[in-house]
């Protein structure tokens, strides 16, 4: 099945945190707080995935509070911390939504995302993914974690089911023909 055809169906996207929303750095300061930088471009996205009514997740293998207040604040509702089984937490979210894996694209960038990677319809590595993701990947996008790349996605999907335009409208002031 050729790309664009593959992308029609997509109504889940499920991603990694560490190195896809995020560049991959983990920092914390002198009291151990951890902190995270989010690029703004992506959640912009994400928020018009959802308007366009479908639903986007978190899978990560770490917990950590302020991917729960990044989650707050995009309305995720979706957010699966501390899990190292990825692939047994996407087949959860997948079975409860009662959709099928060819429905569902997942974003990662490292070893721990591969068999999640394997088991969708619509698999994705960041252009700085590990070689083994990039090989599993049906795509790999043109920006790194953390800058973009989840945006790049989300936007690929929806110019692909012929969405993105209807759905920016309210940004570019363009109306209806």
């Amino acid at each position: 099945m050729e790309l664009e055809q593959r992308l029609q169906n997509i109504s889940l996207v499920l991603c990694d945190v560490d190195g896809v929303l995020t560049d991959g750095g983990i920092v914390f300061d002198n009291q151990g707080i951890e902190t995270k930088r989010f690029h703004i471009q992506d959640g912009l996205g994400i928020r018009i995935w959802q308007r366009a009514g479908h639903r986007f997740g978190l899978v990560t293998s770490r917990t950590s509070h302020i991917v729960q207040l990044r989650a707050s604040e995009l309305g995720i509702d979706i957010v699966r911390q501390g899990f190292e089984d990825k692939l047994a937490v996407v087949r959860d979210v997948i079975d409860q939504f009662g959709i099928s894996p060819d429905e569902t694209c997942y974003v990662g960038d490292d070893l721990p995302d591969l068999p999640a990677l394997r088991y969708v319809g619509f698999p994705v590595s960041v252009a700085d993914g590990a070689a083994e993701v990039r090989r599993a990947a049906h795509l790999v996008t043109n920006r790194p974690g953390g800058r973009g790349a989840v945006r790049e996605v989300l936007e690929r999907i929806l110019k692909a089911q012929d969405r993105w335009d209807e759905l920016i409208r309210k940004y570019t002031g363009e109306t209806e023909e």
